[in-house]
């Protein structure tokens, strides 16, 4: 690595800390309805809010109650996404006259969407009208991640709680999460993007005069959509002459700022932020990022502020840390050792410059580079995000293999707002049951007995995603629908497939590409993945959150583990690492570490 690139890595990770303790401390002000200088200002619509939907504001909810407001908020909020989509060609905003997408399609993206995904098996600009991309997937961009947020805190107010069956109000904290964080930092961010040339607007799509117009050969095809063939069964050809290129519009700026600081990802163009118009400049770049891992990392200093021990929250800070640096360097340690597949082909991948350290530059942009499209990978795919900078699917074998296992930890380093830290507290769970076991002693977390109940549950909360992943990845590469989508046979073939059920399970949205999922199979199959990566945890967590909220605090002893010292840290990150292995290891031997020793069997290492 470069000293450029180290550079840039630091300055990112340190930019990260600064913004970490007032975010979280201000949201932990947020939750704790303490005064805040936003008061003024969104005050009025908070209450207006509360009369117009006759919410109490003490009303508090056990965990059963909790969990039925955020199942019935998410199923109608389904629904609405759903019939806009259906009925997009006959709703307003919509000048390119773009028709519904199928049902099959609508139904992926409505349950996408509501989940935090933001899995897209559409390209945004030449399906979704202006009306859908706003009222429909930017809203839910908002909602999700306040949803996901609001369950982080019932679980923290679980851990708090003694003898009490109170996680607070599921309403309360999904509207004071949207209007006093999400909204304010959304729009600082998209007026900050639009400084930077992401666009905004509600233009038509725009036609210019190609300045050297371009000729090609394309095989002519039937009303079907089949190629046609001559007599001698050779494909018919057709000459086709470019003098025209049709540029996108549209609202993109203040949808790209939520999807990034609401770890929704996806994006408004086909190509997420590779494209100009989403993600211009290298300052836009390096704020994206940070914008896609600072809600997380922040929340980890708000529950230690809720708990009354902030060294509780610094401590799985510091565990996320040591667990994503070390890959983040291995995604560009490989990328920088380029594809030995193009040195065959006589391409040139060596160094030019420190600031040009050379490599494998296939599917990046040439403004950002191998550094910032391999750390995006790495933050993209550690947090909930999903939206990419770089085509993951043209990294070397290894390096594309990091975030797929960034994925496979459960997204519990950094994760999804809300969802990746109490993913990451069910390996506390564990771990503290672990030490216990190994000391004799009954595991304790701050305060409260971890007995065998809190341990089923987490264990159902950890085990689920890898599950559903293996099996229906097992399901679509042994049946026809499955198979006749991938592009490329054999292991990379493979690695799409497995890729895709990752990132739909654990609610992510990147992919791999070269899988045509656009198809009733991945539709239906990735629809319900989705669900239940997001659902099937989150119950889990709830109860938990509810068993603890009624259970009474036990002082601490001389054998009471200590959940915030080094030791602790290491022993947290270990085991989310080797629960991964154990998982995925046998299908990622399958898929990028198979694919990269034929590559190095054929030609050289």
């Amino acid at each position: 690595m470069s000293g450029n690139g180290f550079l840039q890595i630091c300055i990112y990770v340190l930019a990260l800390l600064i913004i970490t303790k007032p975010v979280g401390l201000y949201m932990a002000h947020v939750y704790e309805n303490h005064p805040i200088w936003l008061d003024r200002l969104f005050g009025p619509f908070e209450r207006f809010f509360y009369r117009l939907s006759g919410i109490q504001t003490t009303d508090g909810m056990d965990w059963k109650r909790y969990l039925i407001a955020m199942l019935v908020f998410n199923f109608f909020g389904c629904l609405i996404v759903y019939g806009i989509q259906r009925l997009q060609f006959y709703l307003p905003l919509n000048p390119q006259a773009l028709s519904a997408p199928s049902p099959e399609l609508s139904f992926n993206t409505a349950t996408s969407f509501v989940t935090n995904t933001n899995w897209q098996s559409y390209g945004g600009e030449t399906t979704m009208s202006y009306l859908t991309q706003m009222l429909a997937l930017t809203v839910q961009n908002f909602l999700s991640a306040a949803t996901g947020m609001a369950l982080l805190i019932a679980l923290i107010r679980g851990i708090r709680a003694h003898e009490s069956s109170n996680l607070g109000n599921f309403w309360v904290d999904t509207i004071r999460g949207t209007l006093y964080i999400l909204l304010p930092l959304s729009f600082v961010f998209a007026i900050f993007l639009g400084s930077q040339g992401v666009i905004q607007n509600f233009k038509s799509n725009q036609k210019i005069t190609l300045l050297h117009p371009i000729s090609y050969q394309q095989a002519m095809q039937d009303q079907a959509g089949h190629v046609m063939n001559d007599a001698n069964g050779n494909a018919k050809m057709q000459t086709i002459h470019m003098t025209e290129q049709v540029i996108p519009m549209g609202p993109v700026a203040s949808q790209i700022a939520i999807k990034q600081l609401g770890t929704n990802g996806g994006g408004y163009f086909n190509v997420s932020s590779a494209h100009p118009f989403e993600d211009p400049t290298p300052l836009s770049n390096f704020f994206e990022m940070l914008a896609i891992l600072f809600i997380p990392a922040a929340l980890c200093y708000t529950l230690g502020v809720m708990v009354n021990d902030r060294r509780q929250g610094w401590a799985l800070l510091a565990a996320m840390f040591l667990i994503f640096i070390p890959f983040m360097c291995l995604a560009v340690f490989e990328e920088q050792q380029g594809n030995p597949a193009f040195t065959s082909f006589g391409i040139d991948q060596m160094a030019k410059s420190n600031l040009f350290p050379g490599g494998n530059m296939e599917g990046k942009e040439t403004r950002f580079g191998i550094i910032n499209s391999a750390l995006w990978a790495t933050a993209t795919t550690a947090a909930s995000n999903g939206s990419v900078n770089a085509m993951h699917d043209s990294f070397t074998p290894l390096g594309g293999l990091v975030p797929l296992w960034m994925m496979h930890l459960g997204e519990a380093v950094f994760g999804g707002v809300g969802s990746g830290l109490y993913g990451m507290l069910l390996f506390v769970i564990i771990t503290v049951f672990v030490a216990g076991l190994m000391i004799g002693r009954t595991p304790e977390y701050l305060g409260k007995k971890i007995e065998p109940y809190e341990m089923k549950m987490a264990s159902i909360g950890v085990l689920i995603m890898p599950l559903i992943v293996l099996f229906f990845t097992a399901i679509a590469t042994v049946t026809k629908a499955g198979v006749s989508a991938i592009a490329n046979p054999g292991a990379h073939g493979f690695t799409e497939v497995l890729y895709a059920f990752t990132s739909m399970t654990n609610n992510n949205g990147s992919a791999f590409a070269g899988l045509n999922t656009n198809t009733p199979f991945y539709n239906m199959l990735g629809g319900v993945a989705m669900l239940l990566g997001r659902y099937w945890i989150a119950i889990p967590v709830l109860v938990i959150a509810g068993s603890l909220a009624k259970k009474k605090v036990v002082p601490s002893g001389e054998g009471t583990l200590v959940t915030h010292s080094p030791l602790f840290i290491v022993l947290l990150a270990s085991i989310t690492i080797i629960l991964g292995a154990l998982s995925f290891l046998p299908a990622l031997a399958l898929g990028p570490i198979v694919e990269q020793l034929m590559l190095w069997g054929q030609y050289g290492h």
